[in-house]
């Protein structure tokens, strides 16, 4: 009878277990139908923050302004947990790098809602403190643009400290000695994995923090960490996945913060063709659950970090927005004689509200590289809105059927009205459609 007993006892606690954790998959759901942040990361200017932040207060969330920008804006800190390990995370300290503030909001009010619903949740908040500082430079979130208003990049800010931003993480860096840091940021859209034309949708750096990149316990901590995180991942992006260049900067945050004791982890969120800004705020959301899981139920120590050290280091230069091969330029300033030649064009990184101005970056044979968009133009005259194709030249084509070319002056000021184009391509939108 005892032993019946027992055996029961045991699978309750087994089935408690099971049910306490959590899939990755099972993250993106709790996200899909719970998330607070509404607006598209990139359009997310400070005010935003305050009004999700308030979210947050009314959740019973621990919100304090710890600073101020060179601006004079708030800079704010979230709490969560009770436990002894800390855990330090800071999002945007380039303004135009958006992507986990947003995550970081749905991952304090998931946690808060399921202290008390998920038992694994409510280990986590016994077992580590989490401190959050979203957006740390809101004056370059304002304008979008990676630098403060002094011009300098925050990041570069780690051994000299001119800036309020910069010598605020370290004075919380400082007084606090976390255990873990993550430093989450965005990198190119364009940016690949190895060698591959795969977009690097998530990067990842277990950091050293050292100039000979010696190895210490938390730092082989980190990378079974981003080890989870990968696997994690892979359930919704593999071979989107890539690790982010580990050279030491003596300015850099994120090596100088694990030098003084807390070991980081950066994340670089890229981009994912098809998918838009809220897919990458749920990858992140699914990643950071994973690696805090992992933190509590101890699968962390279990994970392999071979899976991170074998991943690809990023690549670049290989990817394009839009290519457009076997083109028949004609350069009417200079010459109404066309050659053959293939196009690249990349678009500059905007709000999701703006549209993204695209300039030509390389003119030539570009049939090694690959662009997330693609057009064999053979059968047309290409000619640039401005007159010429050169780098830096706006992506706004005229395109031409060469069989029905015959009596165009291409000299003409008034080429497009006096005889309009078969097809025309602005900044990533076909205005007039080109046809097979």
């Amino acid at each position: 009878m005892k032993s019946a007993v027992l055996i029961t006892l045991v699978s309750l606690f087994l089935m408690t277990t099971i049910v306490s954790a959590q899939s990755p998959k099972e993250f993106a759901e709790v996200w899909d139908k719970q998330h607070i942040s509404k607006i598209l990361p990139s359009n997310v200017r400070h005010k935003d923050l305050k009004n999700y932040l308030a979210e947050l207060k009314k959740l019973g969330l621990k919100v304090d302004e710890v600073g101020r920008s060179y601006a004079d804006r708030e800079i704010y800190q979230v709490e969560w947990g009770t436990g002894k390990l800390k855990v330090f995370m800071w999002s945007q300290m380039h303004g135009d790098e958006p992507t986990a503030t947003s995550s970081v909001i749905d991952l304090l009010a998931f946690l808060q809602n399921n202290k008390t619903k998920l038992k694994w949740v409510e280990n986590l908040e016994k077992s580590i403190t989490l401190r959050i500082v979203p957006m740390l430079n809101p004056d370059g979130a304002e304008l979008f643009q990676r630098r403060n208003l002094q011009s300098i990049d925050i990041n570069r800010d780690a051994r000299e400290l001119n800036t309020p931003e910069g010598r605020l993480l370290k004075k919380l860096r400082d007084e606090w000695t976390p255990d873990i840091g993550f430093n989450l940021h965005n990198q190119n859209a364009l940016t690949t994995v190895g060698d591959t034309p795969n977009q690097a949708t998530i990067s990842l750096l277990a950091v050293s923090g050292n100039l000979e990149g010696k190895t210490s316990e938390g730092h082989e901590r980190n990378k079974r960490i981003c080890a989870v995180m990968i696997n994690a991942l892979n359930q919704f992006i593999k071979g989107n996945i890539g690790r982010y260049d580990d050279e030491y900067n003596p300015r850099a945050f994120g090596d100088r913060i694990s030098e003084w004791g807390t070991p980081v982890i950066l994340v670089e969120t890229g981009a994912l063709k098809g998918k838009d800004e809220m897919y990458l705020v749920k990858l992140n959301f699914i990643a950071y659950l994973a690696a805090l899981q992992s933190i509590v139920d101890g699968s962390e120590k279990k994970a392999d970090p071979k899976v991170y050290e074998t991943l690809p280091f990023n690549g670049d230069g290989g990817l394009y927005s839009a290519l457009f091969l076997n083109a028949n330029v004609i350069n009417p300033n200079q010459t109404v004689d066309s050659f053959k030649s293939d196009i690249a064009v990349n678009a500059e990184r905007r709000r999701a509200n703006e549209l993204a101005p695209m300039f030509v970056r390389e003119v030539g044979d570009l049939s090694i590289y690959a662009g997330l968009e693609a057009y064999d133009v053979k059968d047309y005259y290409l000619v640039a809105k401005s007159g010429i194709v050169r780098i830096g030249t706006p992506a706004h084509f005229l395109f031409y059927r060469k069989d029905k070319a015959a009596k165009i002056d291409w000299k003409s000021t008034t080429l497009e009205e006096s005889f309009p184009p078969d097809a025309v391509y602005k900044d990533g939108i076909w205005v007039k459609p080109l046809k097979k």
